[in-house]
């Protein structure tokens, strides 16, 4: 069984407490993350994210990111955060 959640549009110090609490509700399971509509994302909520994938890859289920916005993409990649698992969907 899969799930998805969808990324907030801005991932900033006030959104990394839920988020990092809506991955925990769905730790357990493989995880899609929709990241479509990122328009910002912050160093705070990039280590949630990694930190999950992290967590993800120890219990050896799918962790993957989903039509990453172009601000995801380059916020990802200004941060020089190592490859999120990204897929085309």
């Amino acid at each position: 069984m899969s799930a998805t959640l969808e990324l907030s549009e801005v991932l900033d110090l006030k959104a990394a407490g839920p988020l990092n609490e809506q991955l925990l509700a769905l730790q357990g399971q493989a995880l899609i993350l929709d990241a479509s509509k990122v328009q910002r994302i912050g160093g705070l909520c990039l280590q949630v994210l990694i930190a999950a994938q992290a967590a993800w890859r120890a219990d050896n289920n799918d962790f993957s990111v989903a039509q990453p916005s172009p601000e995801f993409d380059a916020g990802w990649t200004l941060f020089a955060a190592p490859p999120l698992n990204c897929v085309a969907t």
